[in-house]
């Protein structure tokens, strides 16, 4: 695994993508500072953090877009499964490489709430704490992009993917408030997402009866629970957008909150994907 971060790093560090990826963060955490702290005089270094989380839907797909996909398009992934390391650790090899990346422009940032303590009182347990959970948001949308790159071989489809699954997260509790609360709806939606499911688990494991079982036990309940009592499926669809938002949990953070559920549900994001990431690399090493 450390060969592979160590190759990671290098490959990082002697192209543009750190460099770019650390620029458009820095740029837009200063931007952030200018408006809400320069101009408006004030010490919530949080609320800049806040602010800039839109910048997610540019910056993350970026530096994702080569971590897999570069590999398949240059067939080197074929030298990667000839070593003797197993599949989850290439995939974690990676992954580490892209939060190092990720953390570098941040310890700059973890410089700022200092400096404006000097011109203001800032809370520095609330902005630290917003600032960990900017970087475990950070680090649970690196494992979704790293996942979407692991699907193709084009970096340009990649980042074209993992742009709008971000964007939509971002404004999920937005839309959440025009789908269908009804029960009908909720039902409806859920089934269809079963769907996709049993495609997405054929994909990876090509097992035809995982698949379609795992789609039907998921339609049969659905159709259990609307039929005994459809009132337990109202507003379903609505909740289950708010809940999966990665950027709601973490304005909890900047309200002031440490949010530990968050915590622990970033943290089973990125296990959740990056273990996709691993089937989506066995299932090609085999083919």
């Amino acid at each position: 695994m450390m060969a592979v971060l160590k190759h990671e790093l290098s490959g990082y560090f002697h192209s543009l993508t750190a460099y770019i990826f650390s620029a458009f963060l820095l740029a837009f955490v200063g931007i952030g500072a200018l408006i809400y702290n320069i101009q408006s005089a004030v010490a919530n270094f949080e609320y800049v953090l806040g602010y800039v989380c839109l910048g997610f839907v540019v910056i993350i797909p970026i530096l994702t877009m080569r971590v897999i996909a570069e590999e398949r398009k240059q067939k080197t992934d074929q030298l990667l499964y000839s070593l003797p390391i197993r599949t989850s650790q290439i995939v974690v090899g990676k992954y580490f490489a892209l939060l190092a990346v990720y953390l570098v422009p941040l310890c700059i940032i973890a410089l700022y709430p200092l400096i404006f303590a000097q011109f203001g009182e800032v809370y520095l347990p609330t902005s630290y704490g917003s600032l960990f959970a900017f970087f475990m948001m950070g680090a649970a949308m690196i494992a979704v992009g790293t996942f979407i790159c692991s699907l193709t071989e084009n970096q340009g489809v990649a980042a074209g993917i993992t742009l709008p699954v971000i964007l939509f997260n971002y404004y999920s509790v937005t839309l959440a408030e025009y789908v269908s609360a009804t029960a009908s709806g909720s039902a409806i939606a859920v089934i269809v997402i079963a769907v996709l499911l049993g495609f997405i688990i054929r994909y990876l494991t090509k097992n035809d009866n995982l698949a379609y079982g795992a789609s039907i036990v998921i339609i049969l309940a659905v159709l259990a629970v609307y039929f005994a009592d459809s009132s337990k499926l109202e507003g379903l669809l609505p909740d289950i957008m708010k809940k999966l938002s990665l950027f709601e949990r973490f304005y909890t953070f900047v309200n002031g909150v440490f949010d530990l559920t968050a915590i622990i549900y970033y943290i089973t994001v990125i296990v959740f994907f990056l273990f996709l990431s691993v089937q989506s690399l066995e299932k090609r090493r085999y083919n």
